[in-house]
């Protein structure tokens, strides 16, 4: 099946005038060919998810992200060449708005860590069930940080500096967000819950991580769990 990419006007190839779906884009980058195909053959019968394109390897699928703009990577870490983590830091240096979704067969520390730091939105493992696949594409795709408790203990764990207290450069309203995103809710939900607009969310949220130095909503997460913020 050939891969089909957004045109350059942001439009997306499977929404139709007149429509208001919107179609989650999806890429698969796996070295394993018979992987790639088996969550294709499943997501492609989903009514909101479209498969646009794989990549064999974490280079081929960067490149393809920037060609292809998709909505939800789902990225194995441990490839030949260039790895998953490696792929992650490319695309956050590329600035690419794609939220990755781990799914991968490694549970040790030494591969959950740098992978979320590096910038990944979820982690999940193959032999999850297919339903619940679909479920944390969606769920990472509406802004939600989606972390096993395992994969949160993990990261906690690698954590060895003391809390700062940065916290306290935080106003009430900022304090409010983060125990929010703490919960895992997204910016739309957020902005349900305290009556403001999303683009106000979404600055509350870039202020929270210049003031506690954070990269991304994960991080920003399991500083609130870790401090007691959440």
């Amino acid at each position: 099946m050939p891969d089909r990419s957004r045109s350059r006007t942001g439009t997306s190839p499977s929404t139709t005038p007149g429509s208001n779906r919107h179609r989650i884009h999806v890429l698969l980058v796996d070295d394993h060919q018979v992987v790639r195909r088996g969550l294709r053959t499943f997501l492609e019968v989903q009514d909101d998810i479209e498969v646009v394109g794989e990549a064999a390897d974490g280079a081929e699928g960067a490149a393809r992200a920037e060609e292809l703009r998709p909505d939800v990577i789902l990225m194995d870490i441990t490839m030949p060449g260039t790895d998953g983590i490696e792929a992650l830091r490319r695309l956050r240096a590329q600035a690419n708005p794609a939220r990755v979704l781990i799914v991968t067969s490694f549970t040790e520390q030494r591969t959950v860590v740098p992978a979320l730091r590096a910038g990944a939105a979820g982690y999940v493992y193959k032999d999850i069930d297919p339903d619940a696949l679909a479920a944390a594409i969606r769920s990472v795709h509406a802004g939600h940080v989606l972390l096993q408790p395992e994969v949160a203990e993990a990261l906690l764990s690698q954590e060895e500096q003391p809390a700062t207290g940065r916290g306290g450069s935080l106003t009430d309203r900022e304090q409010e967000v983060l125990s929010l995103i703490a919960d895992g809710r997204s910016n739309r939900e957020i902005a349900r819950a305290l009556v403001l607009s999303e683009k106000t969310v979404k600055t509350h949220v870039s202020n929270i991580l210049m003031k506690l130095d954070l990269a991304d909503r994960t991080q920003a997460a399991l500083w609130a769990v870790r401090n007691g913020a959440g």
